[in-house]
């Protein structure tokens, strides 16, 4: 897929992102430690690969391996000011119509908070499997949540335009681990 043109900008490089995930684990460990259940949700697609490096840090630093990995597909992608669905879809994964959390501490990892849709959509859908808590986690924050969604853990907060798009890039979808600041052409005209 070609990416829209306008004014590209790197707010974050690869290495300047581990080290905010690294903090973001350390956050994370903040609720986790001494928990014996633990669940870890990625939002299809770049919350995914985000809950993966999160995990990966919670396990090589914290000691904590033993996390259930599981991903929810959510279609909206809002954040890219092209509403491409007019609802909110989740789309279950028939492994998951069982799945009981009960007990679990469930973190749901996400790449950009924007409007709060997907993310209210999957806290909805995760409550229904009854954890015993659960919290939110985002790379980024645009501080522009309509809904009654907070992130619990946060990588960047960024104030941006309302025109401008954040876009993360999250291998293995593009190349680089990186955060973008697009400034559309259609904007600066």
């Amino acid at each position: 897929m070609e990416k829209p043109a306008g004014l590209r900008t790197c707010l974050y490089s690869t290495e300047q992102l581990d080290d905010i995930v690294t903090g973001m684990a350390h956050q994370a460990a903040g609720f986790l430690v001494g928990r014996t259940q633990i669940a870890i949700v990625g939002v299809l697609r770049r919350g995914a690969p985000l809950a993966d490096r999160l995990h990966e840090r919670l396990a090589s630093v914290y000691g904590l391996r033993d996390c259930m990995r599981l991903d929810l597909k959510i279609q909206r992608y809002a954040d890219d000011l092209t509403l491409l669905y007019p609802e909110t879809r989740l789309t279950e994964n028939a492994e998951h119509a069982e799945l009981i959390l009960e007990g679990y501490t469930v973190l749901v990892v996400d790449d950009v908070m924007y409007r709060g849709h997907s993310m209210l959509r999957a806290v909805e859908y995760l409550a229904r499997k009854q954890p015993a808590e659960m919290r939110t986690v985002v790379l980024v924050d645009r501080g522009a949540a309509k809904l009654p969604v907070r992130t619990d853990i946060v990588g960047v907060r960024l104030d941006v335009a309302p025109t401008d798009i954040i876009e993360c890039n999250v291998p293995p979808y593009e190349e680089h681990f990186r955060i973008d600041l697009l400034q559309p052409e259609s904007a600066s005209r």
